[in-house]
Parts: structure tokens; sequence; C-alpha cells
């Protein structure tokens, strides 16, 4: 089985490429780095990696990537940045006809990478069934894209998954995240942490938990479609870094209610998990 990862230096990229580094597959990786600067990915002797910009416009992208079996799809620019119009003016775009190409010149099987911001403010439970509100410009390229794709698939036969991440956390993240300025705090021996009063409730999920999810749920075929990708538990904000800390053995005063709660989130959301468990289980 050949397997094609785009994004792949990326920094989740770059878990699902180790992760698939165990399972018996031939592996292509491609990413916007030119080669010479790949050398250092752990990975790099053990696959063969291609450097592309998606948003070249090739006859047949498929051949060029050597006819695989699969794509995973999480190539995106201009992250942590959400609410950038260039989300919708270009990325989403080069994303759809990038992925058209593939599927027209041959590609059968394909998994991409949206989000949980497709559900826009809608609390509590979320469901993979449910009618997405996006509200910002990240949202909703990737839920147009998702939209595309399905209206795709009424003309061409191909299995597809939309493997919707929610809060993913662990080494070589963002630095925005909660738990790289933690952690920042606390390497700068700072007296205090800054954030919100963090009641918010939020489905997390460690980054090599997530990646299991996403290559598990990519070289099955038996079900397909969208899927939640989370751990279906909600933890207040405020108690996730107090876990984390207790964790770590570390300590920090929490100076709650510095930052107010964001306009562009619901207080209180995570993702129903029922269809994920189905695949795990098979």
């Amino acid at each position: 089985m050949k397997i094609l990862v785009t994004g792949a230096t990326g920094s989740i990229g770059n878990y699902v490429v180790n992760r698939l580094l165990k399972e018996n597959c031939i592996l292509i990786a491609t990413s916007l780095i030119p080669i010479d600067k790949t050398k250092t990915f752990n990975w790099f002797s053990k696959v063969e990696y291609i450097q592309c910009d998606l948003n070249e416009r090739r006859r047949n992208f498929y051949k060029f990537f050597k006819q695989p079996d699969i794509m995973i799809h999480l190539a995106w620019e201009g992250l942590p940045n959400y609410t950038d119009l260039f989300h919708i003016e270009k990325n989403f775009f080069s994303n759809y006809y990038f992925i058209k190409n593939m599927i027209e010149n041959g590609l059968n099987n394909v998994s991409v990478i949206g989000t949980c911001l497709e559900y826009g403010m809608q609390e509590g439970c979320l469901k993979e069934d449910m009618v997405t509100n996006p509200v910002n410009p990240y949202a909703l390229a990737k839920d147009t894209l998702r939209k595309f794709i399905v209206e795709l698939n009424k003309k061409y036969a191909f299995n597809y998954k939309w493997i919707r991440l929610f809060y993913i956390y662990g080494k070589g993240l963002s630095q925005n995240s909660i738990l790289s300025q933690l952690n920042r705090a606390l390497e700068n021996n700072e007296s205090s942490f800054n954030m919100s009063g963090g009641e918010q409730l939020r489905d997390y999920l460690p980054v090599e938990k997530a990646t299991e999810y996403i290559v598990k749920l990519s070289l099955q075929n038996q079900i397909n479609g969208i899927f939640n990708c989370c751990s279906g538990k909600p933890i207040s904000i405020r108690k996730f870094v107090e876990d984390y800390l207790k964790q770590k053995n570390k300590t920090i005063k929490l100076n709650l209610g510095y930052y107010p709660y964001p306009d562009y989130e619901p207080m209180a959301f995570w993702g129903d998990n029922t269809k994920l468990k189905k695949v795990l289980e098979l």
C-alpha cells in the first residue's frame, strides 16, 4: 500500500508520518519545504520526500506523486491565524483544485483534516450530523472544502474521511496554545500565569492519540464520511491547566480572569466520538 501525506513537515504531519512508518506501507511525504531542509526529520531516510507547492497547476498530480492508494491531506497554510481572509481567497481554492486533480486522475481514497470550528457557536455535545455554521474565515474555508468534496463524490467514486480535530496538545504544536504559553512561563520562572477565567469547557486530546486516530480512520474503508477526532470528554480549561501542573509537579499562581473570554467560541462544547469508537473497534 502506498500512502501520500501532504503537509508532512507540519506539527501534526510529522507525527502522522512517524505513526505510518509502523504500518506495512510505502510512504511518500510532501510539503513546501525544500528537500535539504527536511533531512533533520527522523523519518527522512525512511520515506520518499517530494517537495511541492500544491498551488501549482499540474496536469496530473496523481501521477506526479507516484499514484498513491491513499492520501492523508494535512496541508494548510497560514495557521494559527484563523481570521485572515487568506483562508477563503487562497487556501480553499488551492486545496479544492489539488484534491480534485488527484481524484480526477485516479485517487480513490482520501482523508482530509477538518476542524471543530466548523460547528460555529453551537454549545454542548457536537455530533457529526449537526448543521455547520462557521464564524471565521478558516472554519468557513474548511467547511466549504468539505461540501465541495461531497459534491465531487457525486461525480467520482472514491472513499473520503473528513476528520474534524478538536483541541490537540503536545510537543511541537502551536506556540500560541495554552500549554505552550504555560511552559514558557514555567521556564522563565514567572510568579503567575495570565489566563481567562478558565471555565470554558473544551475537548482535549494528546497529539499522539489524535495521530493514532487519524491513521486508523485513514487506513479503513468500512466507515466513511465525517468524524470527530476527540476524547468525547469535556473539561474546563482551568482544570486542564491544573491537572497539567500536577502531572509535571510544577506550581505557579493562575491569574484567572486576566483575559476576557473569546467572542469567537462558545463557552462549552465537546465532541461526540461514537462514530470514531466504531472504527477503533474494527
